[in-house]
């Protein structure tokens, strides 16, 4: 009778079994008072309060600076391809007919080069005498190497452009501008007054006038230019180029086509101090 007392009901058997309820944290129970909405909220309400403040992690960071960055350079790129293009913008159709036909003459002049190259270079493998070949295209390279050089005198079709500066404006940068578009144009050989102007020329402003190589020169510039005419003078003349730079600081500028122009003044022929030939 007294074991019957003793033995615990079946409700209370399992209870015992069963470990205790473990009591909820302060974390935990922040973050279930976080996730539960508050009560009223309708979903646009919530989903502001899901997007505001935002939530930026390093990796979106780096993204968002990258793309930054990315956007920068296209807007700077665009912005001189502007600046670039505007100057053609305002030019005349007949303007812009004489620098198309002034580039394609280049990309001509390029063909030409290279055909002239790989006719040298035929010549000398099919050749029965490749000693005398080469010979001969040696001494006709240093005729050329002669006249860019400055040490021969040359002469052939091109033209003469005078530039009469009685104001005192014109400087050295001026010329050297003019000399560098007569180059781009196909210039072969070029003469200032009674400087020849070679790879190395140089040009300085000394007082009103201006020194090519060290050799001052007084106004009026003479440029003696010999290449192709039809070349040499648009590329002078072209919306903003050398003669409108020039005629706005009140020089007179004249430019005349011959077919005979002779480049006479030499340089004389300089020595290297330490170059030697590798050649055996």
């Amino acid at each position: 009778m007294s074991n019957q007392d003793e033995t615990p009901e079946p409700e209370n058997r399992l209870r015992k079994e069963l470990p205790e309820e473990v009591p909820q944290t302060a974390s935990e129970a922040a973050d279930a008072a976080e996730e539960k909405p508050e009560p009223g909220l309708t979903g646009r309400r919530r989903l502001v309060q899901g997007l505001w403040p935002p939530r930026v992690t390093r990796a979106q960071l780096i993204v968002a600076v990258l793309l930054f960055g990315l956007g920068f350079g296209l807007a700077v790129q665009v912005a001189s391809n502007s600046d670039s293009d505007s100057a053609l913008r305002g030019a005349r159709q007949e303007d812009l007919v004489r620098i198309l036909d002034e580039l394609d003459d280049r990309t001509q002049r390029l063909d030409d080069e290279k055909q002239g190259l790989e006719k040298q270079r035929d010549e000398l493998e099919n050749s029965s005498d490749q000693a005398e070949e080469a010979r001969k295209q040696t001494v006709e390279k240093e005729k050329q190497l002669g006249i860019l050089a400055g040490t021969v005198a040359a002469q052939g079709p091109g033209i003469t452009m005078t530039i009469e500066d009685t104001k005192g404006t014109v400087e050295a940068d001026m010329l050297l501008d003019a000399i560098q578009e007569l180059r781009a144009a196909g210039a072969e050989a070029i003469q200032v007054n009674d400087v020849r102007v070679v790879a190395g020329t140089y040009l300085t402003d000394s007082g009103k006038s201006v020194s090519v190589d060290g050799n001052k020169i007084n106004a009026p510039y003479r440029f003696k230019v010999i290449g192709k005419p039809a070349d040499l003078e648009p590329a002078l003349n072209i919306p903003g180029g050398v003669v409108q730079t020039l005629e706005k600081e009140q020089a007179t500028v004249t430019v005349e086509r011959s077919n005979k122009i002779v480049v006479d003044a030499l340089r004389a022929a300089k020595r290297p101090d330490y170059a030697r030939s590798s050649s055996r």
